[in-house]
């Protein structure tokens, strides 16, 4: 190929070689003029001076070299045939991106090119070049950043052309990455802090606009977010000015944030109005890169310089002002710089007047930025020291620190949020969080981007800081207040009255998300104010469910529901709120109002929430259009709690029926079909069978995927059957049993045998019993079944009655027997007409059960009076020791011989064993009771000797109760419960079994003390059982046949064994013991104070 020739440097060129270090310090670029060639060249060379690259042939390459402090791109100029360049190296010496530079070929050349600390920023030194001798060179420096790929010069600063003021040095701050040194000819030195800002109006919810301003050059890309989001460089319109731009202003009246003003590099204001939509404004155009949209632009109502006068002493400084605002209609507000480095000044520009006229106000202190509030007009100031001044249109004074946010809460307050740049965040001079990146306010909300890459959003209604503060350092913080987000996202703007949130990323493209937080205010606002269209809208478009619609307030949508419908005015909106209904109430589960709601409480709890909707709903579209919202209606019966198919089938029939459907209604097809869409094929089959119209059937049977073959020849069989028994078929074949037995209990008695099959299968027999009258023969064979039915469940005694209503007394009498009811079982004996011989094998019988009950009075009963055996039924009652009544036998069949026989000696041997059982139990109780009393000893000592152990203020001594002699399984028996935990609990024999194991009187057992407890408690009742009647009626048959001293011996050791219970019951249940819940013997402790009062026989040996 051929050698491309590369013409010499140009002759601006100083020839002089550059070198740059990258960031890192491990390579070096170096560009100098090649010897043979005359032509620049750029070179790469690693520390140790290996060379790693040259660069290739450019023409128009200039001495201007940077390397970016990030490492990647090397910065340099070329001058080209019809432009000037900043062009980009890569490290191989490849050219990679480019920019223009703002100046025709020839007009400026330039001397240095600084990338700054953090390579965001490129400065770029430029003079003119002089044409003659004597003519005035102008200095420039231009400030570049790049987003999204393109390249914006941000800022604009002339130097002029005066001696004093031509620049000998530019230099970036190696800490500070924003901040730019300056040195001029005269020795002045300036000092720049730059900083970002987004530019976007402040619209009220009457005035819509969110309009956000971006620094091109000489242009202003202006991007209404209200109606189209576009990345940059992209945008709504640009305003092309003739000089390039510095600063740019909304208005801060609400009413007209639209309005915009532009301060240029040459201290022009352009005024851009919006309003006269007939001006047309050659310097607006719409779009940008192709792209355009349909929105009202400003025009340029108006443009004029501010003078800033600049004798001998006055300081140079190309950025005369800074801090641009705009006040009110012809008043812009500005800061410039005072007589000394510490001093600002105040300026009111208006047209017509010298920034030095009288409208200025001196600050003693550097004014580094300036905010004002849109609604009150107030305007704070801070200055570089932290303090924060007030500006009272006039005069300038600090107020006393602003601490009244905490207890007034942020609302109705007003409070100056800031946002330092090392992410602290302030609300007055209180740091609420300090990982935030990016900050906006709108309405009542504070929205913030965080290190952690969230969005968070919340709240500043009837808000403290702490609160605050707490919400932004707390892990679990609510869903819906934060989001997750891409890395390095800011804030850029939101949308009024909307639920866009515009977000930027690194890159410079931006994202619009919908805060959660952001879109259930402004969903709750529209409902609130009966905006339902608006509200399902959004929530359709961003999945919010549509519950929320009525569980905001139920009252209020209940009374509107006609307003809502008319709203929505859509049948496949109203059907998709019908399938998002559920019973839960989403204000308290998924979406929690972010404070106490003044919402009545549902007017009608009995019913339930969905199908008070779906009535109240369908109610209101049958009144306003059946036949428009005819599916509307269907779904509303399909969704209820209880489906009502039957009904919606029945709707679908009658739409069948209509000869000519209307207009916009819907056919009887279209409305099954939908139907289907909401239920299962086949249940919808089942209800249609259910409503016993053939026609529905073969209609739903048609759209189904069955067979013809199967369900044809069914229905034809069904259509041949009498009417009772063909629904009597369907009801069986759908399993409604008690419907097939009510039409089957009318189809006559040739059907009876089926019937009572019926009842026997699916165990019907309360409901077949009430549907024929009682003195019926089908009547009294159902009762059959039924005690039949209930002598298989062992259910004796009911069977009983149900077959002596039915007349069936021998299988009664049986029934009876089984019980054990000998009075129903002689009742039924008597109906059968038993003979006296019959009566007393029977009596006899009954007895023998009785006796082995230990019913010994009703067996005496049976025997006396039914076997005529009275002597059979005295030995009963002596063997019972029912005394009384065998003495009233004894005494009525004049057997006085048997007193001596046999009733005396049962007497004289009772009261021998009534009298060893008392030792026994005396003897036992003792023991028991001394032994408990030497293992409470043996526990306290333990327990003494274990805190004796551990230091004086050791937790554990206060824990230890005082009724340390109960102790919980898990307290002393460790080793015990381990041992245990092979013995299976799966029949209660085991768990009794593991019981006793567990509670063992064993000297030494872990838990002793509570099973001597336990024994202790059961010698009480046993105690007990003597006075129920028993020993009393001894001592009294004692008496009365003069053995005295018998009876005294008996009465004196019963008194003996209660005495002894009584005396030891407060040793042995301590007051603690006895308020322990846990105490599982404690509920015999009432019973011992009873039975002292119960030992009141009047015998004569008292």
């Amino acid at each position: 190929g051929q050698i491309k020739e590369v013409p010499p440097a140009s002759s601006s060129d100083d020839g002089r070689p550059r070198v740059t270090w990258r960031g890192d310090g491990q390579f070096v670029a170096v560009s100098a003029i090649c010897p043979q060639t005359g032509a620049r060249k750029v070179r790469v060379w690693s520390r140790e001076l290996v060379l790693q690259s040259t660069s290739e042939p450019i023409p128009g390459l200039e001495q201007a070299l940077a390397w970016k402090p990030s490492g990647s791109l090397i910065a340099s100029t070329q001058e080209k045939p019809n432009k000037h360049d900043v062009v980009f190296f890569e490290k191989n010496g490849l050219l990679h991106g480019e920019f223009t530079l703002p100046f025709q070929k020839g007009q400026a050349k330039v001397n240095e090119l600084l990338w700054n600390l953090d390579s965001t920023i490129l400065a770029v030194w430029l003079e003119d070049l002089k044409k003659e001798k004597n003519s005035e060179t102008n200095t420039y420096v231009q400030l570049w950043t790049v987003g999204n790929y393109h390249w914006y010069l941000k800022q604009s600063l002339h130097f002029g052309s005066a001696e004093k003021s031509r620049l000998v040095s530019l230099l970036w701050d190696p800490e500070i990455p924003y901040r730019l040194h300056a040195l001029c000819r005269g020795w002045h030195a300036l000092c720049y802090d730059w900083h970002w800002s987004t530019d976007c109006s402040t619209g009220d919810e009457s005035h819509l606009v969110a309009n956000v301003a971006v620094i091109d050059g000489d242009k202003v890309l202006v991007t209404a977010f209200q109606h189209s989001v576009v990345p940059p460089p992209m945008c709504t319109f640009q305003l092309q000015l003739q000089q390039a731009v510095n600063q740019v202003a909304f208005h801060t009246d609400p009413t007209k944030s639209a309005d915009l003003a532009v301060l240029d590099a040459s201290n022009r204001i352009s005024v851009y109005r919006v309003g006269d939509g007939t001006v047309k404004d050659p310097t607006v155009t719409l779009g940008g890169s192709g792209f355009k949209a349909s929105v009202e632009t400003p025009h340029l109502e108006k443009t004029y310089r501010v003078e800033v006068c600049c004798g001998e002493g006055k300081q140079v400084n190309p950025l005369a002002f800074r801090l641009f605002t705009w006040l009110q209609d012809d008043t812009f507000l500005a800061v410039s710089q005072g007589q000394l480095a510490t001093h600002s000044v105040i300026h009111h520009l208006t047209e017509g007047l010298e920034a030095e006229g009288g409208l200025s106000m001196p600050v003693d202190g550097d004014v580094i930025s300036l905010c004002c509030n849109p609604k009150t007009r107030a305007i704070a100031l801070q200055l570089a020291d932290g303090q924060i001044l007030k500006y009272l249109w006039g005069e300038c004074k600090i107020p006393v620190k602003m601490s009244g946010l905490e207890t007034d809460g942020c609302h109705g307050t007003e409070a100056i949020l800031g946002l330092t740049d090392r992410c602290r965040f302030f609300i007055n001079d209180v740091e609420v969080a300090s990982n935030v990146t990016s900050f906006a306010r709108y309405d009542e909300f504070l929205l913030v981007t965080t290190h952690s890459h969230t969005c968070q959003c919340v709240s500043l209604r009837d808000t403290s800081l702490k609160v605050l503060q707490a919400g932004f350092s707390s892990s679990s913080t609510p869903k819906e207040t934060l989001r997750k987000m891409e890395r390095g996202s800011r804030i850029v703007t939101v949308v009024p009255q909307d639920t866009k949130l515009i977000l930027q990323m690194p890159r410079g493209n931006l994202e619009t998300v919908h805060h959660r937080a952001l879109v259930l205010a402004q969903i709750r606002k529209w409902l609130d104010r009966l905006m339902f269209k608006e509200a399902f809208e959004c929530m359709r478009k961003l999945r919010i469910n549509l519950n929320l619609l009525y569980d905001h307030n139920p009252k209020v949508f209940l009374e509107n529901v006609e307003t809502f419908i008319k709203q929505i005015d859509s049948v496949n909106y109203i059907n998709l709120f019908f399938t998002e209904l559920k019973e839960e109430d989403f204000t308290k589960t998924m979406y929690p109002s972010p404070v106490s709601s003044n919402v009545p409480l549902q007017q009608y709890p009995d019913q339930k929430k969905v199908d008070l909707i779906c009535d109240s709903m369908r109610a209101a579209m049958e009144n306003i259009n059946p036949q428009k919202y005819c599916l509307s209606i269907l779904t509303s019966h399909v969704k209820k709690s209880t489906p009502e198919l039957e009904i919606a089938l029945q709707k679908v029939h009658e739409l069948r029926e209509t000869v000519s459907p209307a207009a916009e209604g819907v056919t009887a097809e279209a409305a099954l079909k939908y139907l289907l869409f909401l239920v299962d094929v086949n249940e919808l089959y089942d209800h249609s069978l259910g409503t016993y119209d053939f026609d529905l059937v073969v209609m739903v049977a048609e759209k189904s995927q069955k067979d013809p073959k199967e369900y044809l020849p069914f229905l034809n069989t069904l259509q041949k059957m009498e009417t009772n028994y063909q629904h009597y078929t369907i009801d069986k074949y759908l399993k409604r049993y008690k419907k097939a037995l009510c039409h089957l209990s009318k189809c006559g008695t040739e059907h009876f045998s089926e019937f009572l099959n019926l009842v026997k299968d699916q165990n019907l027999y309360n409901e077949a019993l009430k549907l024929y009258p009682p003195d019926t023969p089908e009547h009294q064979a159902v009762g059959s079944a039924f005690a039949e039915h209930l002598n298989q469940k062992h259910l004796y005694e009911q069977a009983g009655l149900i077959f002596a209503r039915c007349g069936a007394f021998e299988r009664a009498l049986d029934a009876f027997l089984s019980s054990g009811s000998w009075q129903q079982a002689l009742c039924m004996a008597s109906r059968l007409g038993y003979t006296v011989d019959q009566l007393a094998g029977l009596a006899r019988s009954l007895a023998g059960k009785l006796v082995e009950q230990r019913k010994h009075a009703e067996a005496a009963i049976l025997l006396e009076q039914y076997a005529q055996d009275y002597e059979e039924a005295v030995l009963l009652l002596l063997e019972g020791t029912v005394w009384e009544e065998a003495l009233r036998l004894i005494h009525k069949y004049s057997r006085l011989d048997i007193l001596e026989t046999n009733f005396k000696p049962a007497i004289l041997e009772a009261q021998r064993n009534y009298l060893v059982f008392l030792d026994s139990q005396k003897t036992t109780f003792t023991r028991h009771r001394k032994r408990l009393l030497v293992v409470r000893e043996l526990k306290e000592q333990a327990r003494q000797g274990l805190l004796d152990n551990e230091t004086p203020n050791c937790l554990e001594a206060d824990l230890i109760s005082e009724t340390s002699s109960i102790v919980t399984a898990s307290d002393m028996s460790g080793k015990y419960s381990h041992s245990n935990s092979r013995i299976s609990a799966r029949s209660s024999k085991n768990r009794r079994k593991a019981e006793r194991k567990r509670h063992s009187l064993k000297e030494g057992s872990p838990l002793e003390d509570l099973a001597l407890l336990e024994a202790l408690g059961e010698n009480i009742p046993c105690s007990d059982l003597f006075l129920a009647g028993e020993v009393h009626s001894l001592l009294k048959g004692l008496v009365l046949f003069g053995y005295d001293e018998l009876a005294r011996e008996l009465q004196q050791a019963l008194e003996e064994a209660l005495q002894l219970i009584e005396r030891s019951l407060p040793e042995i249940w301590t007051r603690d013991l006895q308020q322990n819940p846990a105490n599982p013997v404690g509920a015999w402790l009432g019973r011992g104070s009873s039975l002292r009062g119960a030992v009141g026989c009047p015998t004569a040996a008292q």
